[in-house]
């Protein structure tokens, strides 16, 4: 059983940063994507950042230009540098990977991001 494991979460003050750090504990097959996705309390879980396999990147809106979204497919591990977080940046951030190869979404269990104003 693939598990994603995420890690770097944490409680830090608006204007500061964090990386989130999500690794596989086993290889999966042809990756399509890797992504960050978050959850904030009471809001649908929305897309952050992914990247495809062929290295092309999507950034929400609202944290364009604030991440930055980095990936070793080989190693099946993706990382999220985000600076001058904001409040509303609060929420569960999961990793997810889509492979073609199983034809479905592995999803980490989520680690808390929380920026106090």
């Amino acid at each position: 059983q693939v598990q994603l494991l995420e890690s770097g979460g944490g409680l830090v003050q608006a204007g500061g940063s964090l990386e989130l750090s999500c690794a596989a504990s086993q290889s999966i097959p042809s990756i399509h994507t890797m992504e960050w996705h978050r959850q904030a309390p009471g809001q649908e879980r929305e897309l952050v950042a992914r990247v495809t396999s062929g290295g092309s990147i999507t950034y929400a809106d609202s944290v364009k230009g604030r991440v930055t979204i980095s990936s070793d497919i080989a190693k099946t591990t993706v990382s999220l540098q985000m600076n001058g977080l904001k409040p509303e940046d609060t929420g569960v951030y999961y990793c997810a990977v889509y492979s073609w190869g199983k034809g479905r979404y592995f999803w980490g269990q989520g680690t808390q991001v929380t920026v106090s104003s």
